[in-house]
C-alpha cells in the first residue's frame, strides 16, 4: 500500500531563546544601560588677564635730592635761620666780558707775530717777542681770573630772616650788607631793554623801613619775578613769626 504523505522533515537546530529573533520586540532588556557620554556643566569663560594695578604695587622710593651746600658762606647764620637760595648775576654779565678780554689778549699777539714774519725780522727778535707776548698774555690772564673771581663771589643770599649781599673784589676784600625781611616794605622789579626782556633778567629794588639801611638792590638777577615771589612769601612768614613770638 502506497503512503501519499511526505516524510517528516528532520528537526532543525534548537532555537536559542537569547537571540534577538526569539525575543519579543516589546520586551525590555534586563541589566544596566550601556555607558554613554555624560552631560557636563559648561565651563566658565576664561577670565581676561588683568594688568597689575599700579596702586597696589609699592612704588620705589624716590632718590633724595642732593642738598645744596651752604657751608662756605662768608657770614654766620642766626639761631633758627635757614638759607633758601643764592642768587648771582645773569651769565650775560660774565661770558661777554670773558670773550672780549680773551680776544684782546690773543689777537694782538697773533697780529704782531704775523707783521714781524712779513717784515722778515721774526727770527732776529724771536726771544724778545716771546717775552713781550708772555708778559702781555699773563697780564690779561690775571684780568680774566679776576673777572671770574668777582662774578663767583658777588651774590645775594636769601634766608628765612634776612637778605644778605656779599661781594669780594679780590681774596683780601669782603663786603657784606644785610637787611631784615621784616623791614622790607616794598619790592619792585626793573627790567629795561630788549636783551633783558629776551633773556629775562633785571633788578629787584627792596625798600626798607630801617633808617640805617638804604634800599636793597639785587642787580642783574635771572628770573627776577620768581625771586620777588620768594622774598615776598618769606617776608610775610617772618612777620607772622615775629608777631606770634
Amino acid at each position: 500500500m502506497t503512503n501519499d504523505n511526505p516524510p517528516p522533515e528532520p528537526p532543525g537546530p534548537p532555537s536559542n531563546p537569547s537571540t534577538p529573533s526569539s525575543m519579543p520586540h516589546n520586551t525590555p532588556m534586563s541589566g544596566p544601560p550601556p555607558p554613554g557620554p555624560q552631560s557636563l556643566p559648561p565651563a566658565p569663560p576664561a577670565a581676561a588677564p588683568t594688568e597689575p594695578s599700579s596702586a597696589a604695587q609699592p612704588r620705589p622710593p624716590r632718590p633724595a635730592e642732593p642738598a645744596e651746600d651752604f657751608s662756605g658762606l662768608p657770614f654766620p647764620l642766626q639761631d633758627g635761620e635757614r638759607v633758601l637760595g643764592i642768587r648771582r648775576k645773569h651769565w650775560i654779565f660774565l661770558w661777554p666780558a670773558i670773550v672780549f678780554y680773551a680776544l684782546v689778549a690773543i689777537v694782538p699777539v697773533l697780529l704782531l707775530r704775523w707783521l714781524l714774519d712779513q717784515a722778515g725780522i721774526l727770527d732776529d727778535i724771536s726771544p724778545v717777542s716771546w717775552i713781550i707776548a708772555g708778559l702781555w698774555l699773563a697780564f690779561w690772564g690775571i684780568r680774566l681770573v679776576l673777572i671770574w673771581y668777582r662774578y663767583q663771589h658777588d651774590f645775594w643770599v636769601i634766608t628765612s630772616q634776612r637778605l644778605v649781599d656779599c661781594r669780594r673784589r679780590h681774596p683780601f676784600d669782603l663786603t657784606v650788607s644785610t637787611a631784615d625781611l621784616v623791614n622790607v616794605q616794598d619790592m619792585s622789579v626793573h627790567r629795561n631793554g630788549v636783551l633783558a626782556t629776551i633773556l629775562d633778567f633785571g633788578n629787584i629794588v627792596c625798600q626798607t623801613a630801617s633808617a640805617d639801611t638804604h634800599d636793597f638792590t639785587l642787580t642783574g638777577i635771572p628770573n627776577p619775578r620768581e625771586t620777588q615771589i620768594l622774598v615776598d612769601r618769606e617776608r610775610d612768614r617772618e612777620r607772622m613769626r615775629v608777631r606770634t613770638a
